[in-house]
């Protein structure tokens, strides 16, 4: 069984996350999310907020489940046993990014590749802090999340 883990902060998840775990979820016998308790960053939404808002949005998919973690990615693969990361691209700049965090984690361990998604076009601007911005402004975020995450965002900032 091929396993791969798409870890994130997922602060709110978006339509962007979620076309990633989509189009993973038919290659992999099993996807794990994986929602980083990073204790350096202050999210607007707890872990428990954000698994529930990650199980909600991909309840439909059934070879994914939403797990936690903290601490290095590479011991969390080991103890999931598998060696793929799934990660999104938008832009140049993301894969400056991520092709860093990819060589890091395979310098570390070197069972772990990273494979990359480009992000569909229509969410190639999309991340969670362009949906927190224009929540915190009162801004229509339909397009950007689902309508369970909405919900969730409105109810955090008060509107």
């Amino acid at each position: 069984m091929k396993t791969a883990v798409y870890p994130g902060s997922f602060d709110p998840i978006t339509l962007g996350h979620i076309d990633i775990i989509n189009r993973a979820s038919k290659i992999f016998d099993e996807l794990i999310v994986a929602v980083l308790m990073n204790s350096a960053k202050i999210p607007l939404f707890d872990t428990n907020e954000r698994v529930d808002m990650i199980e909600k949005s991909v309840c439909d998919f059934k070879n994914v489940k939403v797990e936690t973690f903290d601490g290095l990615l590479v011991d969390f693969m080991r103890k999931k046993n598998t060696g793929i990361v799934v990660r999104g691209l938008r832009a140049v700049t993301d894969y400056e990014y991520e092709i860093q965090l990819a060589q890091t984690n395979r310098a570390l361990d070197n069972n772990i590749d990273t494979i990359f998604f480009t992000t569909d076009v229509k969410y190639s601007y999309l991340s969670s802090s362009v949906v927190k911005n224009i929540a915190e402004y009162n801004g229509d975020v339909d397009k950007f999340v689902t309508n369970y995450v909405k919900q969730k965002i409105l109810k955090k900032y008060n509107l």
